[in-house]
């Protein structure tokens, strides 16, 4: 069904800050799991000029991943774009808890509310099993892309900002052009 859906979106998908945004997003995903292995403590935002990468990683070791992930990934390893730690697997998998949750408890008086609970506790964590699941095929078809086109790293810069009271925070803004 979300293929069909996905193709239904298409033309949207497809317009140009779109699609710069998701083949961007899919490399920030690829670069972020090439780093993993390393136990670095990573995370990226992703938007249509490149992404960022927040924590203490080296800045050439960063550009490497970039680098080796986009070749990977016009290579054909196209599934290095899906990422089990992606935002949009929390976001899909917190909507449909709440979802059951206001939707079981809808319209109900409070002792009703207190006998529908068993169940729509038992729905909700059907819902936290399987909006990961689905949050992956959401990556997959609308949220990243797999193909990088013509994306270019174009630079690799690093900043620390000082968080108080909680110490440095090491960002790194990777610029991509084209795509």
């Amino acid at each position: 069904m979300l293929e069909a859906l996905a193709q239904l979106a298409h033309p949207l998908l497809n317009i140009p800050y779109i699609r710069r945004t998701r083949r961007n997003h899919g490399l920030e995903h690829a670069t972020i799991t090439l780093l993993t292995p390393r136990r670095y403590r990573l995370s990226g935002r992703s938007d249509d000029s490149g992404f960022v990468i927040l924590g203490d990683v080296p800045t050439d070791a960063l550009e490497r991943a970039a680098q080796e992930a986009l070749r990977r990934m016009r290579n054909g390893e196209h599934q290095l774009a899906v990422h089990p730690n992606c935002g949009t697997n929390l976001l899909t998998t917190g909507f449909m808890a709440s979802l059951i949750g206001l939707v079981g408890m809808a319209g109900s008086s409070r002792r009703r509310a207190v006998d529908r609970m068993p169940l729509v506790m038992l729905m909700m964590m059907g819902a936290i099993l399987y909006g990961p699941l689905l949050g992956m095929r959401l990556q997959q078809h609308f949220t990243t892309a797999g193909d990088p086109g013509d994306l270019e790293v174009v630079s690799v810069s690093r900043r620390e900002v000082h968080i108080p009271f909680s110490g440095t925070l090491i960002v790194h803004r990777v610029n991509t052009q084209r795509g």
